[in-house]
């Protein structure tokens, strides 16, 4: 049983990490060899596990006591049960973080280093921006130049406690497991269904009053409905 639990741990890892990209849904994508490597040791593994006691059983049944009459049926039943959620991760990979992770995360965002100071933005209306970009510049940046700029954000749709929505991303630095959740609150733009990916254009709303953990707000003057990126993550 355990020869078959490495076998198909380690061929749920290649499925997800050699065929397609959904592994990006959990890493980073330089993560990739790792995670082909760690699939073909864990199912080698499992290979010589299954190896090495397919040689002890011929041993193991010439010193067996056939005289015994125990029940050894709800065994084999409760073992193949543990297989489920292996052949689950086999057949179907889990979805990306989404709007439930970031309705339950902060949106405190850290101040950069001052001494690397903030470069000009670039030129373009509407400008493409991170988001994790826009809500530091909104935060942290003293120029403000994101006032009167139209910008182009890109995320998936948090409903807001209370009314209203958050286009938002997720940022790694290895793996879901460490994600931030950056956020910037839409106004003047209807709800799509949380979790759908938009492109938002519009106007930074400053904030004088606000700090760090306070949500940038961005009057949209246009919103289209996309496609989940592969990477859905910053």
């Amino acid at each position: 049983m355990q020869a078959i639990l490495l076998v198909l741990l380690g061929s749920a890892v290649l499925r997800i990490s050699l065929f397609g990209d959904s592994y990006l849904r959990y890493v980073r994508a330089q993560s990739r060899p790792y995670l082909i490597a760690a699939g073909v040791v864990v199912v080698a593994l499992g290979v010589l596990t299954a190896l090495a006691s397919l040689r002890r059983r011929p041993d193991a049944e010439e010193q067996h006591d056939h005289g015994h009459s125990h029940n050894h049926a709800h065994g084999p039943r409760i073992a193949w049960l543990m297989l489920l959620p292996a052949v689950a991760v086999l057949l179907v990979a889990p979805p990306a973080l989404g709007s439930y992770t970031a309705q339950h995360a902060g949106n405190t965002v850290a101040k950069p280093d001052s001494a690397a100071g903030f470069p000009p933005l670039p030129a373009g209306d509407p400008l493409p921006l991170p988001l994790a970009e826009f809500d530091v510049r909104a935060a942290w940046d003293p120029a403000k130049p994101l006032a009167g700029r139209r910008v182009r954000l890109l995320g998936f749709v948090t409903p807001k406690a209370g009314g209203g929505w958050f286009v938002t991303r997720l940022v790694i630095s290895c793996c879901a497991a460490d994600a931030m959740t950056y956020k910037a609150e839409v106004r003047g733009a209807p709800m799509p269904p949380a979790n759908s990916w938009v492109s938002v254009t519009g106007t930074w709303q400053p904030d004088p009053s606000a700090g760090a953990d306070a949500v940038p707000a961005l009057n949209a003057a246009q919103l289209v409905t996309v496609p989940q990126p592969s990477d859905p993550y910053e």
